[in-house]
């Protein structure tokens, strides 16, 4: 097994929980979950996440967990080829929870590229769907 870095896991990454018997697949960080009451309480979950290697059978099955509830790795996801976009969504996802509410976009250009046929990025993803 490997040895278990400070969060946040890369998607993709496989671990097993304490008291755990199935593995699951990093699928997302920061997940709210809304109390059972209708008292408006949240809980503030590190990690959703899906059974590995089913993959997401439903959408009402996520698994919501906490990094420190993680006892092994099996596979890490895309980390040591980290590109730019996911260091500054990590480095924005550490400063929200820390308290600072200060997004930082540090290439607020990209949004107005535009592709070899002349519409912008956003454009061409909307007219894919």
């Amino acid at each position: 097994m490997k040895k278990i870095p400070e969060k946040f896991l890369p998607v993709g990454t496989v671990v097993m929980l304490h008291e755990g018997t199935k593995r699951i697949m990093i699928t997302g960080f920061c997940v709210f979950e809304m109390g059972d009451d209708n008292s408006g309480e949240k809980k503030l979950w590190d990690y959703c996440g899906c059974l590995y290697p089913e993959g997401v059978l439903s959408t009402a099955e996520s698994f919501l967990f906490d990094h420190n509830q993680i006892k092994d790795i099996y596979h890490l996801g895309l980390d040591e080829d980290e590109d730019a976009e996911e260091k500054e969504f990590k480095r924005n996802l550490k400063n929200f929870l820390s308290g600072n509410n200060e997004i930082i976009d540090t290439d607020s250009s990209q949004d107005n590229e535009t592709n070899n046929d002349g519409e912008s990025e956003a454009n061409s993803n909307d007219n894919a769907e």
